[in-house]
């Protein structure tokens, strides 16, 4: 009878919460050009943002740890600007990499219904989930056309909320949230200010089982260099096998991709030696595209650090980088989701959190019987920083992006 092994476990949960605020000016409103857009051209600006993103993300410190949800953090604004006009609309098109030359609308909104629909498709094989909620002042009337739009392209669920008790509505929208990621993310709005009228949030989350498992027994305790004056203790996880691996000599780093069950890929990405900020500024969106369809497999030792990390940010100063300014200011036009008042997002947040560890089970020497090395193996070990990205192969979206400068940060 075989014995039960642990099995490569992934999960992994991002929140984007949108705060809106009553404010006192207005902005003048101009057309956006309407022009057909293919809606599976949708997945490719998200791959464009979330490059984008990185890049703002990595300036003020390449001595953090990185973790968001792109998916998340465009869902939300995707839904804003639905309700925003004038420069707002355009910013936040743009700032979401969509040609506004080139692409109409309806079908950017189409393409996102489309992604969203297939990753909350049910899989026995893994959880992927996604969710956004909207939750209304009692005494907001919000525009019919946006609130069917969002119900009917984002799926989003409407809450009325007294925003006047707000401790009352940060407990209703945290315990909303709390559910959809399963109690990974809690407590996350604090503090929502005196004038807030609406709050957007979505939510992902996923959890996953490796194809090919690691065994707990092999995981030991291991150097892990994050940098040339510091080195960590970390759990390492070991498994030796056939590995879509290779070398890219254009980013100067080995790459690895390991797949869940399901339609997930987990793409990591070692620079060489004091190539980290070489390997930054070559990636591209296309190389990872070309990386996510490799099928070649070699023969190697893999060792790759357990780890728990998160990442929480202000995307008022993130998206502001963007270009994305107007929405948060007195100069935003949101006159597309009420006319009742004047808004503007007084406050936008975004956690996501990652945890890679061994939980599952799997028959015992199922990953050992495939490998016959008649040579010693090269062993690729993460044991130093690394770059990571989560994608749905189904449609090629990036769901996560980090950047692993010390495993033990939380």
């Amino acid at each position: 009878m075989p014995s039960a092994i642990p099995r490569g476990h992934l999960l992994m949960a991002g929140l984007c919460c949108l705060v809106f605020g009553i404010m006192a000016e207005d902005a003048q409103v101009a057309q956006v050009p309407s022009q057909h857009m293919p809606c599976h051209k949708v997945p490719r600006s998200l791959a464009h943002f979330a490059h984008s993103m990185y890049r703002v993300l990595t300036q003020p410190s390449n001595t953090s740890n990185i973790f968001f949800s792109p998916v998340s953090i465009a869902t939300a604004l995707a839904m804003v600007s639905l309700g925003a006009k004038g420069d707002t609309h355009t910013q936040i098109l743009r700032g979401l990499e969509f040609n506004l030359t080139e692409i109409a609308e309806a079908d950017i909104h189409d393409g996102f219904q489309n992604l969203l629909h297939t990753l909350n498709r049910p899989h026995s094989e893994h959880q992927l989930t996604t969710g956004n909620g909207l939750f209304l002042d009692q005494n907001l009337k919000l525009k019919e056309k946006f609130l069917e739009d969002v119900k009917t392209l984002y799926h989003a669920e409407a809450f009325p909320t007294n925003f006047s008790n707000p401790k009352e509505a940060e407990k209703q929208i945290n315990a909303y949230v709390e559910k959809g990621t399963q109690g990974k993310i809690v407590d996350l709005v604090k503090d929502l200010g005196a004038d807030t009228v609406l709050a957007l949030v979505n939510y992902i989350f996923f959890r996953g089982k490796w194809e090919k498992p690691f065994d707990v027994e092999r995981t030991t305790q291991e150097d892990f260099h994050v940098d040339a004056n510091t080195t960590v203790k970390v759990p390492m996880m070991k498994q030796l096998g056939m590995f879509k691996a290779f070398y890219c000599s254009t980013i100067q780093s080995w790459v690895l991709l390991l797949d869940y069950e399901g339609n997930v890929t987990a793409l990591f990405l070692l620079p060489d030696e004091g190539k980290m900020q070489h390997l930054e500024e070559t990636l591209t969106p296309d190389l990872v595209f070309k990386f996510a369809c490799k099928t070649e497999r070699m023969s190697a030792d893999v060792h790759l650090p357990k780890l728990s990390i998160s990442g929480t940010y202000d995307l008022k100063e993130v998206l502001g980088h963007l270009g994305i300014t107007s929405v948060f200011s007195g100069a935003a036009d949101l006159s597309g989701i009420t006319e009742d008042m004047p808004l503007k997002i007084s406050k936008g947040l975004h956690k996501a959190l990652v945890t890679i560890d061994e939980k599952g089970t799997e028959a015992a020497g199922a990953t050992e019987l495939e490998v016959i090395v008649t040579s010693l193996p090269p062993r690729l070990s993460f044991n130093k920083p690394f770059l990571f990205l989560i994608m749905d192969h189904s449609t090629e979206t990036p769901l996560f992006v980090g950047k692993v400068m010390d495993p033990t940060k939380k």
